[in-house]
């Protein structure tokens, strides 16, 4: 059960020391599990749970993992309105192939109101990704007891101690990091051995995929996220928090 507020605080206080004794144990006991073993300890023993995919440049290795534990994994994908056509159409060729029949689409209601003319991401890029993002996807999660995360340990120096359980500050929810142990070569290798197909934006030079104005090419030599939000200190949507502030460090999902 997530964290509430509401709740009196010695409820709290016992819910978040079984959370924690929960997630070590989990952690110990999987350490030297695959993703496929995590993925289904966490499916029994963490309910409701879902997975949250961008369908983005390396989503395909987690879906593609997750359909083969469990197809009615509820599958959650937050359309921005701002997201490449690729994006789209690869959205719903893969969950078809894949055979993923709890797919959850989920928008913001609120972009014709705060931002009519949009243009947000101009001016205000964390404003615009909290509009279209973080706010619909918390909506979407509101429920659920834990959600299933792409996060890999190499992606930045932050993510350096990363476990494949940890619990979300913010909202008292389980993360699940099936791939947090993964190496760099690990997703392609797996893509191309399963020969699972690829976003057709990562031919064209994206390794990195978010929405379509706030994304460019990576040149050769640049950092693989260097065309997300290019030319600004934004390098992060917002959707992963820690003591209630967005933290900014690499891939999302």
């Amino acid at each position: 059960m997530p964290l509430d507020e509401a709740q009196p605080l010695d409820q709290r206080t016992d819910l978040a020391d079984g959370l924690q004794t929960l997630v070590q144990d989990l952690n110990t006991r999987m350490r030297h599990h695959g993703a496929v073993d995590v993925l289904r300890v966490a499916l029994a023993e963490i309910t409701p749970l879902s997975l949250v995919s961008s369908f983005g440049a390396e989503s395909v290795a987690l879906l593609h993992l997750a359909s083969m534990v469990d197809r009615n994994i509820p599958v959650i994908f937050v359309d921005t309105e701002m997201l490449f056509t690729q994006t789209l159409v690869y959205q719903q060729e893969l969950a078809e192939r894949l055979g993923l029949r709890n797919l959850r689409i989920v928008r913001s209601a609120d972009i014709a109101q705060r931002d009519p003319t949009g243009t947000m991401h101009l001016h205000d890029p964390d404003g615009c990704c909290a509009l279209r993002k973080t706010e619909p996807l918390q909506k979407a999660l509101a429920g659920s007891n834990g959600w299933i995360t792409g996060r890999k340990r190499y992606q930045s120096g932050q993510r350096a101690a990363l476990e494949h359980f940890e619990i979300e500050a913010e909202t008292g929810r389980i993360k699940v990091n099936p791939l947090a142990y993964w190496q760099a070569g690990d997703v392609a290798d797996y893509i191309a051995e399963n020969r699972l197909p690829r976003h057709p934006l990562v031919a064209q030079g994206y390794p990195s995929i978010g929405c379509a104005p706030c994304t460019s090419p990576v040149r050769s030599g640049e950092d693989a996220r260097a065309g997300r939000w290019r030319n600004t200190e934004k390098d992060e949507c917002g959707i992963h928090f820690v003591n209630g502030k967005a933290v900014r460090q690499g891939d999302m999902i």
